[in-house]
């Protein structure tokens, strides 16, 4: 077990904060007909989906109960946490590939490999799911996308085409200059973050922030400094918000207020965004993002690609009818009704188009049909098993450096640095 969680967990279990059980856990039913199985999840957005499932699944097994728990991210992992180590874990929830090596090769979670068939689904979907060991500790859930945002309104009254794959970061330069000197607005809106943001600029140019199988660390090489260098410096344009300016209104508020033209968004959030902003229907869409122009190696094309897993405990009372809804959850039939949800892309193979049909038939003008080619240029998550040592220093060395605390050089150097000593204190 990792040394670290070890301590963790001595020192919950001496405070007396974990013997109890997790709130609702599954128990079996009275009389022992059929189980009452608790689902935990951390988007409330994806309730109704997840529900779905469940009753399509119930409907098979009237026997059965499911009942879907939603909670926010940050107490979801505080409660599992606490669960996992009192054997008291929910019977199925969800599991963020930021945490599975931590679950997984601690024994908490129960070994999926034989009731899916793993080609079925997205390769780094799949990978995702896996142990350092290379079994799946999970079945995939989903699929996700970055895409460019951008509004329609601002590229018009600049008199600037919409942007299109042929796109690189000059034109978005470009258009950015131009929309900012015709209507006073901003540009491209680069706000610090690995996935939604530089991490696509590193892979594009040809770089990696770690090597093939994670035991390195690749900030100081090239093509990756390079490309961060690049990306913290957009914020010297007249055209981009600074990092003080998104800490009070973030990218999204900026763009559908009209203030800002472009920033860089997660699949998950388009549901949401077009519920949100009903008034802007029409008014704004998507596209693939900007390719690099003059990359190290590669053609220039990349997007981080990341995923969830379904789970359940490897101790689990209801272990056996908890690994048999985790194969439906896994199957067609529940993964376009996850599609359906419009949420999240099916990891399924074949099934994006249930996705992209749920904008058509909700009204949503956004072309989401654009974006499924640029998975066959998708880069897996950035991920290994020290990750949750590392990524919190990582990102304060990236807010330090647009604080103008230390230079882009001597952070990069820094990232380095911390993250090659996590690798090898794992």
């Amino acid at each position: 077990m990792n040394k670290k969680l070890k301590k963790l967990i001595l020192v919950l279990c001496m405070a007396g904060i974990i013997t109890g059980s997790l709130a609702g856990c599954g128990s079996s039913k009275s009389g022992g007909s059929g189980s009452s199985l608790i689902f935990l999840i951390w988007d409330p957005g994806q309730k109704a989906g997840m529900e779905k499932m469940a009753q399509a699944y119930m409907e098979e097994h009237p026997e059965v109960e499911i009942e879907v728990q939603a909670t926010g991210w940050d107490e979801y992992w505080a409660k599992l946490e606490g669960a996992a180590a009192s054997n008291t874990m929910p019977d199925i929830f969800w599991m963020h590939s930021n945490q599975m090596f931590k679950y997984a090769d601690n024994g908490y979670l129960a070994d999926c490999s034989g009731i899916i068939n793993e080609s079925d689904y997205s390769s780094i979907s799949a990978e995702n799911a896996k142990g350092s060991d290379g079994k799946l500790y999970g079945v995939p859930k989903d699929k996700d996308m970055i895409a460019l945002l951008y509004n329609k309104e601002l590229f018009d009254a600049a008199g600037v085409s919409y942007p299109d794959d042929t796109w690189t970061w000059e034109d978005m330069e470009a258009a950015s200059v131009q929309i900012n000197e015709k209507t006073g607005k901003y540009g491209y809106m680069a706000f610090s973050h690995d996935q939604i943001g530089y991490w696509n600029f590193v892979y594009q140019n040809g770089g990696q922030i770690l090597n093939e199988d994670g035991t390195k660390a690749e900030y100081t090489e090239k093509a990756t400094a390079d490309a961060i260098s690049y990306y913290i410096n957009i914020q010297n344009n007249a055209w981009c918000p600074t990092q003080a300016q998104f800490a009070n209104t973030g990218a999204a508020e900026l763009f559908f207020s009209g203030e800002g033209a472009m920033y860089y968004a997660g699949n998950w959030d388009f549901v949401n965004l077009c519920k949100t902003y009903p008034d802007m229907n029409g008014k704004w869409d998507v596209a693939v993002l900007p390719k690099c122009p003059n990359p190290v190696s590669g053609d220039g094309r990349a997007v981080i690609s990341n995923s969830v897993s379904y789970a359940t405990a490897e101790k689990g009372k209801n272990k056996e009818q908890a690994m048999d809804f985790l194969a439906f959850l896994g199957s067609e039939e529940g993964q376009k009704i996850q599609g359906e949800s419009g949420v999240a892309i099916p990891a399924y193979n074949g099934l994006e188009e249930t996705w992209v049909h749920t904008f058509e038939e909700n009204g949503y003008q956004i072309h989401v049909e654009k974006l499924i080619p640029a998975f066959d240029y998708s880069v897996k998550y950035v991920n290994n098993p020290s990750r949750a040592s590392w990524e919190p220093k990582v990102e304060q060395i990236m807010l330090d450096i647009y604080a103008g605390n230390v230079t882009v050089e001597e952070g990069i150097q820094k990232m380095q640095t911390q993250v090659t000593e996590a690798i090898e204190e794992y």
